[in-house]
């Protein structure tokens, strides 16, 4: 490529990746709506069945709804991360139990649908089971924190990749990464902003220092052995995927499909549910999104090892034959 055509080529190329950046970070706002999202319906058999019906009239393939027999069961649900919200006939009127920990957007859509079931009538009264952190009650907060934790991530992995070498090199930056990053990120987040309750300290940076792990393991492991291509691949997927799909600021069910499952898949959605499970369910529903980021960090670590044992072929000795000898 010439001189003269690189600052054309570059410039074009760059104006490419924005438009990329805005689809991908803005089509998933844009279609948020709820697709076979959990939600209970308690209460004796046949007002229940009737109240499912409704939903389910209201909104086709909108929600997942399972019965409950009372209030209880479907607050022990709740807890449980099993559903995120319930209506409960009572002989007074529904009432409506949801977890603002759990995404205050899905409790403001649970509390619209049951404001729109019961009409003109008073407002349906709601309960919350599980609340967010006072100082973060409509979750942005939350919802800004793990961008930070998957870009720090990508920043690590590129020092791991091409500054560091050597496996022992490598595993010692990314553990004293992972335990630093738990602490101070814990630190500012729990005790200074209150994005998350201060009893959950310790499962937090638990959390936090798994994720710190996790992603420069792999990305910076893959960038290590495979070089520049193997490192941008996975911060791709990283940052233009795992990122908008997250469902950090709302649930996998909102998004479009397939992508809120997807999501759940990749750090940054793992992330998000697990710290969620951790800080404010006691670990309930904890299981899939911790095995998500186990295994990458497995992998992570396995890819360090493996690009710390390649060596470089040695330059080829020539032949005696061909050893030239300088004339007398």
């Amino acid at each position: 490529m010439s001189k003269s055509r690189m600052p054309l080529v570059f410039g074009a190329a760059l104006a490419l990746l924005q438009a990329l950046l805005i689809v991908a970070f803005a089509w998933a706002p844009t279609h948020t709506a709820p697709r076979d999202l959990p939600i209970g319906v308690a209460g004796p058999a046949p007002a229940a069945a009737q109240l499912t019906e409704k939903l389910r009239a209201a909104s086709p393939g909108a929600f997942e709804i399972k019965t409950y027999a009372d209030e209880a069961a479907a607050t022990e649900a709740i807890e449980d991360r099993e559903v995120y919200g319930a209506i409960v006939v009572t002989a007074q009127g529904p009432r409506l139990l949801v977890a603002s920990a759990s995404g205050p957007a899905v409790s403001q859509l649970l509390t619209e649908a049951a404001g729109r079931l019961s009409g003109a009538a008073p407002a349906t009264p709601v309960t919350d089971v599980v609340a967010a952190s006072p100082d973060d009650p409509r979750g942005g907060g939350f919802a800004a924190m793990i961008l930070p934790l998957v870009m720090s991530g990508i920043a690590a992995s590129a020092l791991l990749a091409f500054q560091l070498s050597g496996t022992r090199a490598r595993l010692t930056a990314l553990g004293v990464f992972a335990v630093g990053a738990g602490l101070a990120s814990t630190l500012v987040s729990v005790t200074w902003l209150g994005l998350l309750p201060s009893s959950a300290f310790w499962q937090v940076a638990a959390v936090v220092a798994l994720v710190s792990f996790a992603v420069p393991s792999v990305i910076g492991g893959l960038g290590a052995a495979f070089g520049q291509a193997g490192f941008g691949a996975a911060a791709a997927v990283v940052f233009l995927i795992g990122n908008p799909f997250s469902a950090a600021a709302a649930a996998p069910e909102l998004l479009p499909e397939p992508w809120g499952a997807i999501g759940q898949f990749l750090p940054p959605g793992a992330a998000a549910t697990l710290m969620r499970s951790a800080a404010y369910f006691d670990w309930a529903g904890a299981g899939r999104p911790l095995a998500v980021l186990a295994a990458f960090a497995v992998v992570g670590a396995g890819l360090v090892v493996f690009a710390g044992r390649r060596r470089p072929a040695a330059p080829e000795r020539p032949a005696d034959d061909d050893v030239l000898v300088p004339a007398a």
